[in-house]
C-alpha cells in the first residue's frame, strides 16, 4: 500500500528540489508535487522543452479570445453577501481590492470556457475503473456524505457545484497553484471566470458577477460588478490525497463520474501529470508572472498553509509529515500542526496554552488523552495545499516552518 502513498511522492519532490536547487542559478527550477503510481514514465520536465503539452497554458488553448466586453449573463444583484454564504470576518488580502483587480489577466478562454460541471453523477467506489490507486483525489467527508473528486476530471473544468450533506457547495481546482478548495454557495453557482490573478484561478458567482481570487475567498471588483463589498466566502476542508488512501479510510465513497456531460479526454491532463509526476508539475516554471518573489524555497513545493483575519502560517508538507507534528505562529498565537499519515495531509489548530502533542501510530497523543489527527480539543483553522510560490506571492508576510 505505501507504494502508492502521496506521502511518498511528496518527499521525492523535495529530493528533487534540493537537488535543482544546487544545480540552477534560476531561483524555483525543480520539482513539484508528486504522486505516483502508474503512467508512462516519461519526464518531460528533464530539459528546457517539457514536451508540446506541458509549457503552452491549456486555458489559452482556444479558438476565441476572450471579449473583455463581455456583459453579465444576467441582471445582478450587486451585494454577494445577499446570496452566498459568507465568513464573518474577512481574510486578509495582499494588497487592496482594486489594486488585485488590476493584477488579473486572461487566461485564455473567455469566461465560461472552461466550464464548471454544474450537474455532477457519482459512482460507487467499487464501480470505478478510471482511477490508478496513486491518483490524486480531493475528499470530503460531513456527515453522512462521504464523496472524492479526482484531480484528472478537475482539470479539465475546475469548479463542480455540487451538494453534500445538504448543503449547497462549490468543490474548486486551481491546476497552476496545486489549490483544491471548498467554498459554500448558498443558491447560486460558481463560474471560471477566464482571468487568472497570481496564476490562481478567479471564481465569479453567477447571482452576483462578483469575482473570487479561489486561493484568496474574498471579493472584488470586476468588469461585471465594479463595486462588491469586501467580504470572504464560507469554507470547508477538502484533503488532497490518493484514490488508494481515501478508499482505505472511507470505503462507502462515491467518486465524480466522467459522465459530466461533456466531451473531454479525462485520461489527459494538458498541463502533465501527478502519476508519474511530468511536465508543468515537474518543474519550477509558472506560466504567468507571480506576486511574489520569494524564493526561499522551490516554487512549488507543497505547504499547508492557513489563514485568519489575524495573519498566515505555511507548513512545509513533507516536513510535517516526518516530524509528526509542528509547532508554529499565527498572528501572535501559537499553533500546532498534526500530520494525518493515512492520508498523507495536516491539519492546523489555535494552541493559545502551548499544549504539547506527539504523534504515534496515526495517533495524536496529548497529556489528557488520545485522539484522531483530525479531532483534537483544540480549535481548527481551515488549512489546504499550496505551491510556495502562490502562498507567499498571496501572502508575502506569512510564517513559515520547514
Amino acid at each position: 500500500m505505501t507504494a502508492f502513498t502521496r506521502r511518498r511522492f511528496l518527499a521525492a519532490a523535495s529530493a528533487a528540489s534540493v537537488g535543482a536547487a544546487a544545480g540552477c542559478a534560476v531561483p524555483g527550477s525543480g520539482a513539484a508535487r508528486d504522486s505516483g503510481g502508474g503512467g508512462d514514465g516519461a519526464d518531460r520536465s528533464s530539459s528546457g522543452d517539457t514536451g508540446p503539452d506541458s509549457d503552452r497554458d491549456p486555458e489559452s488553448d482556444t479558438s476565441s479570445e476572450p471579449d473583455e466586453s463581455a456583459v453579465p449573463t444576467a441582471t445582478p444583484a450587486r451585494d454577494p453577501t445577499t446570496s452566498l454564504p459568507t465568513a464573518d470576518r474577512t481574510l486578509p488580502l495582499p494588497m487592496s481590492p482594486g489594486e488585485l483587480t488590476s493584477e488579473a489577466q486572461s487566461g485564455g478562454p473567455p469566461k465560461d470556457g472552461i466550464p464548471a460541471i454544474d450537474d455532477p453523477s457519482f459512482v460507487d467506489a467499487g464501480d470505478v475503473d478510471f482511477l490508478a490507486p496513486g491518483d490524486p483525489v480531493f475528499g470530503v467527508a460531513r456527515g453522512d456524505t462521504v464523496k472524492a473528486y479526482p484531480q484528472k476530471i478537475l482539470v479539465q473544468h475546475e469548479i463542480t457545484n455540487d451538494t453534500v450533506d445538504g448543503t449547497p457547495v462549490a468543490v474548486t481546482y486551481c491546476p497552476l497553484t496545486g489549490t483544491a478548495q471548498g467554498f459554500e454557495r448558498g443558491d447560486t453557482t460558481l463560474g471560471v471566470s477566464g482571468r487568472l490573478i497570481n496564476n490562481n484561478l478567479v471564481m465569479y458567482d453567477r447571482a452576483t458577477e462578483t469575482w473570487w481570487p479561489q486561493i484568496l475567498a474574498t471579493a472584488i471588483p470586476g468588469p461585471w460588478n465594479e463595486d462588491p463589498p469586501t467580504a470572504s466566502l464560507r469554507e470547508f476542508r477538502l484533503v488532497w490525497t490518493t484514490w488508494l488512501e481515501w478508499t482505505d479510510q472511507y470505503p462507502e465513497t462515491r467518486a465524480l463520474s466522467t459522465d459530466t456531460g461533456y466531451a473531454r479526454n479525462y485520461t489527459r491532463d494538458p498541463y502533465g501529470s501527478y502519476n508519474p509526476r511530468e511536465g508543468y508539475y515537474a518543474n519550477g516554471r509558472t506560466l504567468f508572472p507571480s506576486l511574489g518573489d520569494d524564493d526561499r524555497y522551490q516554487a512549488k513545493r507543497v505547504f499547508l498553509g492557513a489563514r485568519t483575519p489575524d495573519g498566515a502560517v505555511a507548513f512545509d508538507e513533507n516536513a510535517l509529515l516526518d516530524a509528526g507534528t509542528m509547532a508554529g505562529e499565527l498572528g501572535g498565537t501559537p499553533v500546532v500542526a498534526v500530520a494525518d499519515p493515512r492520508l498523507s495531509t495536516g491539519y492546523v489548530y489555535l494552541n493559545p496554552d502551548g499544549r504539547e502533542f506527539s504523534l504515534v501510530d496515526a495517533e495524536v497523543r496529548g497529556a489528557d488523552g488520545t485522539y484522531a489527527p483530525d479531532d483534537l480539543p483544540l480549535t481548527r483553522v481551515h488549512a489546504f495545499d499550496a505551491m510556495w510560490f502562490a502562498w507567499s506571492g498571496y501572502y508575502p508576510d506569512t510564517n513559515v516552518y520547514a
